[in-house]
């Protein structure tokens, strides 16, 4: 699947491409590219992104999965009608919209996954131990920490859970960017990816 906004086969949508809410979180390029690749999307790969927030990687994700199918859930109308806007902006038809709080809203879905994307959410627990019990035996689950408790309730939940081949990624990533007459190198704020398999 192509869009004219992005007519690339690669990923990697420019952040300043898609429309913003103020507060509302995007996963900015770099970091996005990190966790495309711990997904390991088939073309008809079926992803639930708990979290969707912006709606960067269900665009991204529909673009690369033209066969498949991507489930954005979120919890708020407002961010829900901006995922909306940028999935309409990149013409990514591919794309279902779940308004709810998970994990309570995830037994409404028809489509079981066979990857998972969380990026967010609370109780992230409980969200991660419900959703793990809707993915393929053969699926795959990604999870973002930004902060050290998240990162320790994560490890430990996919301890519990017996995720196999488990890996973690910290992103460290600087952008160039102009100030005044100077260039300088401004650090984005970094990452934990966990990722790991269900068989």
């Amino acid at each position: 699947m192509s869009s004219p906004l992005w007519p690339y086969i690669s990923p990697g949508v420019p952040d300043e491409l898609f429309e913003r809410l103020p507060g509302i979180p995007m996963t900015q390029r770099d970091t996005r590219l990190l966790l495309i690749s711990q997904l390991r999307l088939l073309p008809n790969t079926v992803l639930w992104d708990i979290g969707a927030g912006t709606g960067t990687i269900p665009v991204e994700t529909g673009l690369l999965c033209p066969q498949g199918q991507i489930v954005a859930i979120e919890r708020d109308e407002e961010v829900v009608n901006l995922i909306q806007s940028n999935c309409d902006r990149f013409a990514v038809k591919n794309v279902l919209i779940i308004q709810g709080s998970a994990p309570n809203c995830l037994k409404k879905i028809d489509h079981l996954p066979n990857r998972i994307c969380i990026e967010g959410g609370h109780p992230i627990q409980a969200i991660l131990t419900s959703a793990w019990d809707y993915l393929d035996t053969t699926g795959r689950i990604v999870a973002t920490a930004s902060s050290l408790e998240s990162l320790y309730i994560i490890s430990e939940t996919f301890a519990k859970l017996h995720v196999r081949n488990i890996e973690v990624v910290q992103s460290v990533i600087n952008r160039l960017e102009n100030r005044g007459r100077r260039q300088t190198f401004a650090a984005v704020d970094p990452i934990f990816i966990l990722s790991g398999e269900k068989l």
